[in-house]
């Protein structure tokens, strides 16, 4: 197993201080999400009762970055998060999150002319991800990467079917999540 495959393991002791296990010093929030921006996964345990920390300092780190302004999370999805505690929808945010996310670093790799992802086969994902793939063209600008062919010019009434299409998946998707809650 390669390094960058590894878990580090942080370890917080009594004093509050994080201490990477790896390189024997001692590291700060800013460190540990140094790490993860370069794709390691972290794992950080209090020293004396074995507890899982990891999930409370992400959250920490990710609180800390929007205070200095840095904001990524909207407002209303705040909001809708804090929502998705108190109701029955709750069980649905995390894999839906989850999707998401993957779905957003599919899409990353397919632009950077990657691999697929394991999930793309995933049943009932497909309007989620067509949605997506809509919204990343939308933003985009309709941007691909360069070629030495250029392609026929798209038909717009097959755009429009195509933009009808998604509209009609996310109306879908709305309507069942609506049902669950």
């Amino acid at each position: 197993m390669s390094e960058a495959e590894k878990t580090l393991l942080i370890k917080r002791y009594a004093s509050r201080r994080l201490y990477n296990t790896e390189t024997s010093d001692y590291v700060t929030l800013d460190d540990i999400a140094g790490f993860i921006r370069t794709g390691r996964e972290v794992q950080i345990i209090d020293l004396k009762s074995g507890d899982d920390l990891t999930r409370q300092y992400l959250l920490q780190i990710i609180a800390e970055r929007e205070s200095r302004g840095d904001n990524v999370l909207p407002v209303n999805v705040l909001m809708d998060l804090v929502r998705s505690y108190t109701n029955q929808a709750g069980s649905v945010v995390p894999d839906f999150l989850s999707a998401s996310f993957e779905m957003l670093r599919e899409s990353q790799t397919k632009v950077m002319g990657g691999f697929p992802s394991p999930l793309a086969g995933i049943p009932g994902l497909d309007a989620l991800k067509a949605q997506q793939e809509a919204f990343l063209k939308t933003m985009t600008g309709g941007w691909t990467a360069p070629t030495s062919e250029q392609p026929a010019p798209k038909d717009t009434a097959s755009s429009d079917s195509d933009l009808a299409d998604i509209k009609k998946q996310l109306a879908e998707l709305q309507s069942k999540l609506s049902k669950m809650s």
